[in-house]
């Protein structure tokens, strides 16, 4: 098996991991707040990550060097995963995703005032196909518009943000730094509000919970290691079999069946995601290469954001190396 088949194979069961890690979150979400989930996921977390960060060596301090962008960064992180939660808690999951697959569209927009990038009209367009796509699902005027569907906006929105500024930043942050900010401002701020919504849980729940800290830092793992085994360009379309793992689920688990017009929408928007992943993989067409080279996965506040790892140059994929030896002739 070559490396780029292994790479694909590698990110195909992390995204199915993924995925069932989100019938775990609909199935919670029925009965309990998504505050109380993601404070709870996050807590359980902390012992997954305490040996992680055992393991960076790297001297210095846990200051960041870019504050206000880490700041504003933790912020679109704390949004980002209670929105998801709930998107997830409340709508159909094959709606979900066809909403939350808009983030590479909007990295690409969001990179040219924060990153400085150049967006030239094919992968405008893209974004644009993409965006009507998303109207598509959404069928606003002729379907009722729920706090679902704006959570699932949000969630793409600042999922988007937050990948943009680990970009700006990330190759001057500690991991340590990017990973604990988000968590501790996550079990900070749900805490706080935990009081309001609070339900007693059976261990039995509990133990769910810490099923989905396990699976949401097993799939990050195995995603890093497809990005090191394979090239960029093919690991990062293989997201988009989520969709396929939300309409079986979403059957099995819940009954829900997936209409035209979210399967339509859906097509349209990994259509031009992946568009935008193949344009950006080709010499010269982007500078920063922001989709491409952001790992990310929206509405997981209990892990690592991969985007973290990989642009603090601990990891470094296929792709880039490739670049930058390019880059010294």
């Amino acid at each position: 098996m070559s490396s780029n088949a292994k790479g694909a194979v590698l990110a195909l069961i992390a995204f199915g991991l993924y995925s069932t890690h989100d019938v775990f979150i609909k199935t919670l979400g029925a009965i309990y707040s998504p505050i109380q989930i993601v404070f709870f996921s996050v807590l359980l977390s902390f012992p997954l990550a305490t040996l992680m960060l055992m393991r960076d060596a790297k001297p210095g301090t846990l200051v960041p060097v870019h504050p206000w962008w880490m700041a504003v960064r933790t912020v679109g992180a704390v949004v980002t995963g209670v929105s998801a939660f709930y998107a997830f808690s409340s709508l159909p999951l094959t709606q979900t995703y066809a909403i939350l697959f808009a983030t590479p569209l909007l990295i690409t927009v969001l990179s040219i005032p924060i990153l400085g990038e150049t967006v030239r009209l094919r992968r405008w367009m893209a974004v644009i196909v993409g965006l009507f796509g998303v109207m598509v699902v959404l069928r606003p005027g002729a379907t009722d518009l729920t706090l679902g569907h704006a959570a699932a906006i949000v969630a793409a929105f600042g999922s988007a943000f937050a990948s943009i500024v680990v970009r700006k930043i990330g190759a001057e942050e500690r991991i340590v730094v990017m990973l604990l900010y988000p968590m501790v401002a996550n079990f900070v701020v749900m805490g706080a509000a935990l009081a309001f919504v609070y339900k007693p849980m059976p261990i039995e729940h509990l133990g769910m919970l810490a099923i989905i800290s396990i699976m949401a830092w097993t799939a990050g793992r195995i995603i890093i290691s497809a990005y090191q085994t394979g090239e960029a360009a093919i690991v990062a379309p293989m997201q988009y079999s989520q969709i396929l793992w939300a309409t079986v689920f979403g059957l099995l688990f819940f009954g829900e069946t997936t209409d035209l017009y979210t399967a339509v929408g859906a097509s349209i928007i990994i259509g031009s995601g992946i568009y935008i992943v193949l344009r950006e993989s080709r010499g010269g067409t982007s500078k920063n290469t922001p989709v491409l080279r952001t790992r990310t996965r929206v509405g997981t506040p209990s892990m690592p954001r991969l985007g973290d790892l990989m642009t603090s140059g601990r990891f470094r994929d296929r792709n880039m190396a490739t670049q930058d030896r390019e880059s010294l002739k």
